[in-house]
């Protein structure tokens, strides 16, 4: 049952996942390891991916893997990394252990593992503090996204340290405290629990004493997810909504790429929480491979060639070019 706790795959995909590894193959991307980061509670492994040549003060990226993925291929394939060579700005790269977890799964349904100063959440907070010491980045412009499992530690670590990030990309996730042990986490993945948005908000506000300003939040979803339910985007909505003061109603409605895009904004018109729902898609990361405006990432497991890359749209919204 404890290896069943998985947010990218079934049991049968992959046994015993691959860590990552850097490439000199030619076009490759130099994704490198960093060994000693600082504090590292929850036992992670930090890579990162540095454009030559970059200034300081420059946005930080934070992407996380989903289960049996590794963090370099996630970082390729998602289209982070080609990204921030384009716009100029580094990605770190966390990655899970099987020691950890056998299915290199992010502990997102272990409270300690979700719990501020403790466990995964703080070792990828001490990852960002390297990587902005190391660039000279800019600390207000430090965001965190992820796939599946990495989706799940992107709602913990926005939750638990809103202080540090400016805003946040969940795909393919779920809600922060869903579950805050392993038995609760299939409930969530297959059926998805229902709270009122005030509950769900309480969770966030209960993770520390931060009274505001909160992330900002993006949350991608495909409509035919076998593995982590779609219901878990409407609840995600509920919280953040209510975290930023507003209603679960959206503002505006629009599409990306053709795909429905819902907007909810705060008091002051501001854009707070977007959804963005892919019809017929599976559980993965929406990829467009190519090399057009708009395009990145390229198609493999849960990586799926949707004519939209979520990366590229998230980079948009957060200014990172």
């Amino acid at each position: 049952m404890v290896t069943a706790a998985l947010l990218a795959a079934p049991m049968s995909a992959q046994a015993t996942p691959a860590t990552s590894t850097t490439s000199d193959a030619p076009g490759a991307a130099a994704v490198t390891e960093v060994p000693d980061f600082g504090d590292n509670p929850g036992g992670l492994r930090m890579l990162q991916y540095v454009p030559d040549g970059l200034a300081e003060n420059r946005p930080v990226v934070v992407a996380m893997h989903g289960c049996t993925q590794n963090a370099t291929d996630y970082g390729n394939q998602s289209g982070w990394v080609e990204l921030a060579d384009k716009w100029q700005f580094s990605v770190v790269l966390p990655e899970q252990t099987s020691g950890n977890n056998l299915n290199n799964c992010f502990n997102w349904f272990e409270s300690g593992d979700t719990t501020r100063d403790r466990g995964e959440v703080a070792s990828v907070v001490s990852m960002v503090d390297h990587a902005l010491d190391a660039t000279g980045g800019d600390a207000s412009r430090v965001y965190a996204t992820g796939l599946s499992a990495g989706g799940g530690m992107t709602s913990a670590l926005l939750a638990t340290y809103p202080d540090r990030f400016a805003g946040g990309g969940v795909v393919a996730g779920l809600p922060y405290r869903c579950a805050s042990a392993m038995y609760e986490a299939f409930t969530c993945m297959y059926v998805g629990k229902d709270l009122s948005p005030s509950a769900w908000g309480d969770l966030v506000r209960g993770a520390g004493s931060h009274e505001g300003p909160w992330p900002t939040m993006s949350i991608w979803h495909g409509d035919a997810d076998s593995t982590v339910k779609i219901a878990n985007q409407r609840e995600l909505v509920e919280q953040w909504t209510d975290v930023h003061g507003t209603d679960a109603t959206p503002d505006r409605e629009d599409t990306v790429a053709g795909y429905p895009r819902a907007v909810y904004e705060d008091a002051e018109g501001r854009a707070v929480v977007e959804t963005v729902a892919i019809p017929g898609m599976n559980h993965g990361q929406p990829v467009d491979p190519g090399t057009g405006e708009g395009q990145c990432g390229s198609a493999a497991q849960y990586l799926l060639d949707v004519d939209v890359c979520a990366a590229w749209h998230l980079g948009q919204t957060w200014n990172l070019q």
